[in-house]
């Protein structure tokens, strides 16, 4: 035999590429494999125990079937593209999740799946039950709510809720994020696997969940209704509506069900009931339904058996495990509150280190403005000190200059007294001289008269004279001697007549004295007017000193005091110093005049 005969053929191959829900991955497939051969592969692949909920789907025309595990792959009607593409879901539906899906995986798959069948609306979920499973969802993708991380906005890129929600009311993107975003802090310490969880149990209690609908007709008359299949039975229902059954078959009232061609026959355990038929029109989905209805059958009747040792080991191991994560979750959530506790102790140290630096630095600031305001306080005080001296000195001075002020004052009071007494006595005197000057008028007219009388009497004398020397002249010229000068003329008179002589020697003496009298009264006038000059220049220096005197006085007392008042002029200075001046000065012009 020769080498080449020894090799052994290699097995034809084809690829073939199963979607999960959160995976895609790709096989090489031998051609004899069986569709269990393939399934196992994907349950290996993926880590699944619980295999008996899911299976292969594939798309043939318009409707989709399920891959069988006792048939070769490539002679079921697979696509023949390259690579075979598959859909790895759940095909059967638990009655209670908590209590029959035990790993977590199955939970994880059974969660991605319901919840994309709940956003494309192929179950029906109202407003508020989108919300709360959309804060389930929330919590188990992102973990617990930190508002110092999760800001507004960070649900922008997620799907959440359906779109027939969405338009079901006038509310924009931020306002359902607010809604969910509520509900999401609630949830607070509730780990991934347990959110999912959560989220599933609110899932099995909507009317669509885990239902699958098909067209049939009741009879040949083509009565349009829906057939659905779950884990519950079968359910019977109008066409408008997939929410509530018209007539229902639940497992444990059904003794059999058979098909022949088109014909589906529900036989119900009590042989009194009536046996229902209906028909659907396309052979491929009536198998699909018969392979439904048997698959939920055994799984309604495997729940209600002891579970299997497989089972119970693995739920031994689910609780195990369970229980081994709940002590890591409770040991990591005291770590992380033991840390978080750190960190707030370290925030809040360094919060009071902060703070009491600032004490510090303030304390610094507000000791070295108490040290400048001490400085400052001392200096003020010095200046203080000496400005309360200089005010002493000042107040001293005061003190001497009012008691000096008030020795002038006297003083000048007693030199007012001797002065109003002077221009008493003045006036007095200017009186008297009034009235000399009167009695000397009178006198001098009465000397005029008479002077006037006596130059009359003259007159008529040397007119009698002359009257007298041209009768005598004859005789006189004959024994007189030559006639003397002019000058001699008053010596003539001398030798007349002693009458004559006698008349003319006396009023010449009156002339003279009267003359006398009178220079005599002018030089007392002159005099007197003199006196009155100065005593009125006196009296004026006197009011000025005594106005300069009070000005000052009351400036110094107002200094002392801290205060300055301005210079008041006492009005009765005035009064006792003008009115005798004024007399006087009238009195006086009366006098000249």
């Amino acid at each position: 035999m020769s080498i080449l005969g020894l090799k052994k053929k290699q097995p034809k191959t084809f690829k073939v590429k199963v979607i999960t829900m959160d995976a895609e991955m790709e096989f090489s497939c031998e051609v004899k494999w069986k569709g269990k051969d393939l399934f196992d592969l994907v349950c290996r692949t993926v880590g699944l125990r619980e295999t008996w909920f899911f299976g292969l789907r594939y798309t043939v025309k318009d409707t989709y079937a399920w891959l069988k595990p006792e048939k070769q792959v490539l002679d079921q009607e697979v696509p023949k593209d390259s690579p075979i593409t598959f859909h790895f879901l759940a095909k059967f539906f638990p009655e209670k999740v908590e209590e029959e899906l035990v790993q977590e995986i199955t939970q994880h798959l059974f969660f991605l799946q319901v919840k994309k069948q709940i956003l494309d609306e192929e179950i029906f979920c109202s407003p508020e039950a989108s919300v709360l499973l959309a804060s389930y969802a929330v919590q188990a993708k992102y973990g617990d709510y930190d508002p110092n991380f999760h800001k507004p906005g960070f649900l922008a890129q997620d799907e959440l809720l359906p779109k027939r929600v969405l338009m079901q009311y006038q509310m924009t993107a931020d306002m359902w994020e607010e809604k969910i975003t509520a509900w999401y802090a609630e949830h607070r310490g509730i780990a991934r696997d347990e959110a999912e969880m959560e989220y599933l149990k609110i899932a099995q209690d909507l009317e669509m969940y885990g239902v699958s609908y098909f067209n049939i007709t009741q009879n040949k008359k083509d009565t349009d209704l829906l057939l659905g299949v779950d884990a519950q039975g079968l359910h019977i229902y109008s066409p408008n509506s997939k929410l509530n059954p018209n007539k229902s078959f639940p497992w444990s009232d059904i003794r059999n069900i058979s098909y022949s061609e088109k014909e589906f026959t529900i036989k119900p355990l009590d042989k009194k009931k009536d046996v229902f038929k209906f028909y659907s029109s396309q052979l491929r989905v009536n198998k699909l339904i018969l392979q439904l209805c048997i698959g939920n059958h055994d799984l309604f009747m495997r729940r209600r058996k002891v579970d299997s040792i497989e089972v119970q080991q693995m739920k031994a191991q689910a609780k195990e495990e369970k229980a081994r994560k709940k002590m890591e979750r409770q040991i990591l959530a005291r770590e992380k509150q033991m840390r978080e506790e750190a960190e707030r102790a370290k925030e809040e140290m360094e919060r009071r280190l902060f703070q009491l630096q600032d004490e510090a630095r303030l304390a610094n600031e507000a000791l070295l403005r108490s040290e400048e305001t001490a400085d400052l306080l001392a200096e003020k005080a010095q200046i203080a000190e000496e400005e309360a001296k200089l005010l002493a000195h000042k107040a001293a001075e005061a003190e001497q200059e009012r008691q000096r002020l008030e020795v002038t004052a006297m003083k000048t009071k007693e030199e007012k007294r001797l002065m109003e007494q002077k221009m008493r006595e003045a006036e007095q005197l200017a009186v008297k001289l009034v009235e000399q000057s009167e009695r000397r008028l009178k006198e001098a007219d009465h000397l005029k008269q008479d002077l006037t009388e006596a130059k009359d009497a003259e007159r008529r004398a040397k007119q009698k004279l002359l009257e007298i020397t041209k009768t005598t002249y004859p005789l006189i010229a004959a024994y007189s001697p030559p006639p003397a000068p002019p000058e001699a003329s008053d010596s003539s008179y001398e030798s007349m007549p002693s009458r004559l002589d006698f008349k003319d020697s006396d009023m010449k003496r009156l002339s003279m004295e009267i003359e006398r009298e009178r220079l005599e009264y002018m030089e007392k006038s002159k005099h007197l007017q003199d006196q009155l000059k100065e005593l009125k220049s006196e009296i004026e220096s006197l009011k000025l000193e005594e106005q300069q005197q009070q000005a000052s006085v009351y400036s110094l007392h107002s200094e002392a005091r801290g205060y300055v008042q301005e210079p008041v002029y006492l009005p009765h200075s005035n009064v006792r110093m003008d009115k005798p001046s004024i007399v006087l000065s009238y009195r006086l012009s009366a006098v000249m005049n």
